[in-house]
């Protein structure tokens, strides 16, 4: 976010490439403000990183995106394919925001002849996956059973795929990035109580999540299911975990 501060750090630097895999999420975001942090990321610390990236030589930028920039709603069950609208406004303010940084992040980016990953929610061997794992040990995450589902994606999966959009990646386009199996989060969070041998977590009322904005948005109102053809066929890439059941055993 220190443009000038990220210019002097790279002074004399010559770089190929610059990959934008910036967050400021600490945790499960609960209300539309956790994601603010990332959100100004998205936004002015790609403009930031862009322009160091010019000032290093870089002549390829890829950037992480997020498959939400389709929507928090209900996409039906037919694969979302990366001509579909994105981040568009939805006149609901707390949403807008971050589908406006995602707008920024790709218009800048992509229109700099750079790449967009679009990830989905990623999951793997790092802390907030380790937080869920504990709080289903202790029975303290519960689901609503037949609701929300989303397309996980494996945090070495993720990063496999920025290799091979930085090797074979076309300029100015977007890809969706993700598991070949979408899940539900009742099937997600069921999952991680079978590896971890705990009981099967309790069903709540989607209702009760409604004082946690963000997440309810997440969990309840979001179906999505995606389509990673595009990636498998121009990227020469596909995940080694293909869905959760190979890669939660793999992230404890």
């Amino acid at each position: 976010m220190d443009a000038d501060g990220l210019l002097r750090a790279l002074d004399g630097v010559h770089a190929d490439a610059a990959i934008h895999q910036a967050t400021a999420i600490t945790g499960m975001p609960l209300f539309h403000r956790s994601l603010y942090a990332t959100d100004d990321l998205r936004e002015q610390g790609t403009a930031n990183l862009l322009r160091a990236a010019a000032a290093t030589g870089a002549t390829r930028v890829i950037t992480q995106s997020f498959f939400l920039g389709y929507g928090y709603r209900d996409h039906g069950p037919e694969p979302v394919t990366e001509d579909r609208p994105f981040a568009e406004p939805t006149g609901h303010r707390g949403i807008d925001r971050h589908m406006r940084s995602m707008r920024a992040n790709e218009t800048q980016v992509l229109g700099a002849g750079g790449i967009a990953l679009r990830y989905g929610m990623f999951y793997g061997p790092e802390p907030m996956t380790r937080q869920l794992f504990a709080m289903v040990e202790r029975r303290r995450l519960p689901v609503v059973r037949g609701r929300g589902t989303i397309a996980p994606i494996h945090l070495h999966d993720a990063a496999s795929a920025a290799v091979a959009a930085l090797e074979r990646g076309r300029a100015g386009q977007a890809y969706n990035i993700a598991d070949d199996r979408p899940v539900g989060f009742d099937d997600y969070i069921g999952t991680m109580a079978d590896i971890v041998g705990a009981p099967a977590p309790r069903a709540v009322p989607g209702a009760l999540l409604a004082a946690f904005p963000y997440l309810h948005a997440l969990t309840v109102d979001t179906g999505i299911r995606l389509s990673t053809a595009k990636a498998k066929r121009d990227l020469a890439w596909t995940p080694a975990f293909p869905s959760i059941k190979e890669g939660l055993p793999a992230s404890r």
